[in-house]
């Protein structure tokens, strides 16, 4: 019973690291096609990746992290990611209440697109 709840929770980490993987790659436009190429894998490697039913390797998640400009440790922030659209509407508010946080809010935002950008 207790290797049931481990083995459940390996499999949990896989599907959340697949997830996340999918979700970056999406918010950077690559199809599962271009990306694959990109970090030099078969693209039904990276469909098993992204679905969590495979873990990839070591050599293979350092490749996912750099064509995504992200460091390794960031594919496995699991927390949930608001809807870009959701995400604009909440600034927006928090904006319009205070210049202070606005300012705060446009140097995060920079600081974040210039992450993007390397």
């Amino acid at each position: 019973m207790f290797k049931n709840k481990k083995m459940n929770k390996k499999s949990d980490i896989k599907i959340k690291l697949g997830k996340r993987i999918k979700f970056l790659r999406k918010s950077r436009n690559f199809t599962q096609e271009e990306f694959a190429e990109k970090i030099n894998i078969e693209p039904q490697s990276l469909s098993n990746i992204e679905r969590g039913k495979f873990a990839p390797s070591i050599e293979t998640l350092q490749k996912i992290s750099w064509a995504l400009c992200v460091e390794p440790y960031e594919l496995y922030l699991f927390e949930e990611i608001s809807p870009i659209g959701e995400i604009r509407k909440k600034l927006i508010s928090i904006i319009d209440e205070s210049d202070i946080v606005a300012i705060e809010l446009y140097n995060y935002y920079l600081s974040q697109k210039l992450k993007t950008l390397r």
